[in-house]
C-alpha cells in the first residue's frame, strides 16, 4: 500500500538514511535506515529544515536540533480529522503519516457497512485510526497503555469535533483487555491493532511482539462478531513479513471466508515514484 502526501503532509525527499518531511508548515529531517539511495534535493534544502533529529546509540532515542522556533504542538488535518503534531523524544511526531492508507481503508469499510459498526483499536496511540473510524460513523473502543497517549488522542478527538462521539478511551494493557473481553463475550465488527516490538503496560506488564502476537490475534478472532467486517494488523519489525502476518490471520480466521490482503506499507515522495517501505501489514475483510 502506497501512502502519498496530502495538503498538510509531504515526504519532500529521502536518501542517505534520512527523510525530509513537511508537517503542516514545518519541515523536519529524521533518520530512516530504509532510505539507502541518494537524495534528489540539494544540500541547501536539507539544511533549511526547521528541526533535525540527531539519533543516539539507542534505537529510537536522540534529540531534536532546532533551527527555528517550532511550537510544542500544532494542528494538522487529514480529511475530517484534526490532530496535533509534536516533536517527541522518540524521533516521530505523534503521528505516523504512512498509515493514511490504512485510515482510508478503515473509512471505506465502516461506511460500506449498514448500521453502526463497533470498532476496537488496540495499541491506539494518539488515535488516528480511532478518529477515522469515528468520523465515518463507528462506535470505537480505543486502548493504549500510555496515559499520555490517550490524553493526546482525546485532544485530537476534541480538535476534530468528535468529543461527543461514541468513543471509549481506556488506558490499559491491550492483552489483558482482550482476555477480559473474550471472557465477557464481547463482540466487535472491526478490529485494528498496531503493536510495538516491545512495550510495557500501565502496571508493568511486558509485551514482546514475537512471543505475544499469536495469543492476542487468537483473542481478536474470538472477539469478531458473526458478521464482522474487518481485522487490520500492522507491525514495524524487520524480522516479520506481510506474508507471516497474513498466515497468522489465516490460521485464526479459518472458516470465516472473506479475503486476506498483505504486503508492505510504503510512504511515497511528493510528486514521484520513489518511497520507503516502513512496515508490514495484513488485513482481513469479510467481502
Amino acid at each position: 500500500m502506497r501512502t502519498a502526501g496530502w495538503s498538510d503532509y509531504a515526504l519532500l525527499d529521502s536518501g542517505h538514511g534520512r527523510k525530509l518531511e513537511r508537517y503542516g508548515p514545518w519541515v523536519v529531517s529524521r533518520p530512516e535506515p530504509q532510505c539507502l539511495w541518494r537524495p534528489r534535493l540539494p544540500d541547501a534544502d536539507w539544511a533549511a529544515a526547521h528541526a533535525v533529529f540527531e539519533p543516539a546509540d539507542d534505537e529510537d532515542a536522540g534529540r531534536w536540533k532546532m533551527n527555528a522556533a517550532v511550537p510544542e504542538a500544532w494542528p494538522m488535518t487529514w480529511r475530517d480529522v484534526t490532530f496535533r503534531a509534536r516533536l517527541t523524544a522518540f524521533r516521530h511526531l505523534a503521528v505516523f503519516p504512512e498509515h493514511a492508507a490504512n485510515w482510508e481503508w478503515i473509512d471505506q469499510r465502516v461506511r460500506a457497512r449498514p448500521g453502526e459498526t463497533r470498532v476496537l483499536n488496540l495499541f491506539g496511540y494518539t488515535g488516528m485510526a480511532s478518529l477515522a473510524a469515528a468520523a465515518a460513523g463507528s462506535a470505537v473502543t480505543h486502548i493504549d497503555a500510555s496515559k499520555k497517549a490517550v490524553t493526546w488522542a482525546r485532544e485530537n478527538a476534541a480538535d476534530s469535533g468528535l468529543a461527543g462521539a461514541p468513543i471509549r478511551w481506556i488506558c490499559e494493557d491491550a492483552r489483558k483487555f482482550v482476555q477480559r473481553e473474550v471472557r465477557r463475550g464481547s463482540r466487535y465488527d472491526g478490529i485494528v491493532l498496531d503493536p510495538p516490538k516491545y512495550g510495557r503496560g500501565p502496571t508493568g506488564e511486558v509485551w514482546r511482539l514475537y512471543e505475544d502476537l499469536p495469543e492476542i490475534i487468537a483473542g481478536c478472532a474470538a472477539l469478531l462478531s458473526a458478521d464482522a467486517s474487518f481485522l487490520l494488523l500492522n507491525a514495524y519489525s524487520e524480522r516479520l513479513s506481510g506474508l507471516a502476518l497474513a498466515s497468522l490471520l489465516a490460521d485464526n480466521l479459518a472458516g470465516r471466508g472473506g479475503r486476506i490482503d498483505w504486503g508492505e506499507l510504503a510512504l511515497m515522495e511528493d510528486g514521484g515514484e520513489r518511497g520507503a517501505g516502513l512496515s508490514f501489514f495484513a488485513r482481513w475483510s469479510a467481502t
